[in-house]
């Protein structure tokens, strides 16, 4: 039985991890003479989808462009957006003028030279993002990363997505069934049931009998039914270091069918959490996430609302505000035996920085690119995925907490609890003691494929006011020369993009109406 191939493929859970992962498997399997992998996804009729998720990160790109799908599709099924990056406003001290961005694009100049000693030397006044970097210009003028005749999954700014989570699950089932041959069966799951060696032999549904299978991949949500439920992975909490464990979600409408759509995810600092603000081309989806220890429900609520109602400027709300629970943390570990888990049923922290669809599309790439060729060579590949998944579970924390623990935020208990020693991680405050005097670089996250690349933390760290000391012992003139040439390309770039790039509300209305060129 270890020796044979693995051939079939059972996916428990659908949503956005499910049909992402069914996608990328069997994208990665495909042969002139048809599916090398028999993928069935279980997708239960009675669990309705979160829907929370709804920003990505750059690579959703290549993924959507792996599993063949058409971006100008993507665009019109999933009420979809581009986004450019996130805004941070009143994350440092909450005044009035307290905001910084997070751009997707490298500075310029990175990792060429000393941007930073010569931004603090010669233009201190003047944010970080906005002297290294385009996207903050396109962003506050409501810039699109591309012009009409640019081609899908092409950028002249690099960007993600903003997405109607429900919608891209509903796209993505659609694509796998009609093009890529998994099989849908809505089912509910009910039992487990496992071979002599503890391996699950099958599962047990509702009303199709018992489906097979050599690989099972648990991505049944905060449930983890085989994973959590059948295998007893224990969750690692994560509360002591990151507090939030509620969110409480809305949709708002526009006050006109032409108002802007925002290029950037909205982050606004609350006095128990934040609040997040994301533009669709049909609606805004707002939702404040908090900590249950330092507010209640109902004093969530009326932050939330009263933050509608000051920026929504008379536009009606959609939907009653929905309050969802989760328990922040991440499993033990991410495959054990012949299962293993993806999406919320290997771990969720929270939706800051979008961190959740990536690690589903870096979990279900490394899994379809690594798929073993038998029971034989599973565990070897099982270690390797558990090695990678642990480490970056603990990076998404670390780059989380980071954004707390720079805050200067005295007013409310939650922010100086979030400085509080005991709660930061001994990595993380080893990598704080080191970049008080050195930048954030590619030795200090060297794996492939970063989450968050060194220049994420830069964009971070120097937004919040944490600048690393000039080091006397660099001859900082001749990186001043460089740096200032870079700035000058910045500025440069910045002046012939804004004059070129279409309104975003506008290229998505053109996407919708008439297509991107394909290639």
């Amino acid at each position: 039985m270890r020796s044979q191939p693995l051939e079939q493929v059972v996916i428990v859970g659908g949503g956005s991890a499910g049909w992402l992962t069914a996608a990328l498997v069997a994208a990665a399997h495909q042969t002139s003479a048809g599916p090398a992998l028999k993928v069935t996804l279980i997708e239960s009729p009675e669990v309705a989808p979160v829907g929370v998720g709804e920003g990505t990160w750059p690579g959703m790109r290549e993924t959507l462009h792996r599993i063949g799908v058409s971006e100008n599709d993507f665009f019109r099924a999933c009420d979809a957006s581009f986004k450019q990056g996130s805004l941070f406003v009143g994350w440092v001290d909450g005044s009035d003028d307290d905001a910084y961005y997070h751009p997707f694009e490298l500075p310029y100049g990175y990792g060429e030279t000393h941007l930073a000693a010569s931004w603090q030397r010669q233009h201190g006044a003047v944010p970080f993002a906005d002297l290294v970097s385009v996207q903050p210009h396109l962003c506050r003028a409501g810039r699109a990363p591309k012009q009409a005749t640019t081609p899908e999954f092409a950028a002249v700014a690099n960007y993600g997505y903003h997405l109607d989570a429900a919608r891209f699950g509903q796209f993505l089932r659609r694509h796998c069934t009609g093009k890529l041959g998994v099989v849908h069966v809505p089912d509910h799951v009910v039992a487990v049931h496992a071979h002599d060696d503890g391996d699950i032999a099958s599962v047990q549904t509702k009303l199709s009998g018992a489906i097979e299978g050599d690989l099972f991949i648990d991505c049944s949500g905060s449930q983890a039914l085989l994973l959590g439920k059948h295998y007893g992975v224990p969750l690692l909490p994560q509360q002591h270091i990151l507090f939030n464990d509620r969110a409480c979600v809305v949709q708002l409408g526009y006050p006109e069918p032409t108002s802007p759509i925002a290029s950037q995810t909205r982050s606004t600092a609350q006095e128990a959490g934040w609040i997040w603000d994301i533009g669709l081309p049909t609606r805004r989806g707002i939702g404040h996430v908090y900590s249950s220890a330092h507010t209640s429900d109902a004093q969530a609520e009326q932050a939330l609302l009263a933050y509608v109602e000051r920026s929504g400027g008379g536009a009606p709300m959609l939907t009653a505000p929905r309050k969802l629970g989760f328990e922040p943390g991440y499993r033990d570990h991410f495959w054990h035996r012949n299962c293993v888990a993806i999406g919320q049923s290997a771990g969720f922290i929270e939706p800051l920085e979008a961190s959740a669809l990536a690690m589903v599309e870096l979990s279900a790439t490394m899994l379809s690119d690594g798929m073993p060729a038998n029971r034989a060579v599973m565990d070897i590949v099982a270690k390797r995925f558990n090695d990678a998944f642990t480490y970056r579970w603990e990076r998404v924390i670390d780059f989380l907490k980071l954004h707390y623990v720079l805050s200067q935020r005295n007013a409310s208990q939650y922010w100086r609890d979030h400085r509080a020693p005991e709660s930061i991680p001994a990595r993380l405050n080893e990598s704080l003691a080191l970049w008080r005097t050195q930048p954030p670089s590619r030795y200090d996250l060297h794996r492939i494929e970063e989450l968050f690349p060194a220049a994420s933390y830069q964009y971070v760290m120097y937004g919040m006011g944490l600048v690393p000391e000039v080091d006397r012992r660099i001859r900082h003139c001749e990186h001043a020369d460089l740096a200032d040439g870079y700035f000058r390309q910045a500025a440069a770039m910045t002046r012939k993009m804004l004059a070129g790039l279409p309104g975003n509300r506008e290229l998505i209305g053109h996407i919708v109406h008439h297509g991107m060129p394909t290639r």
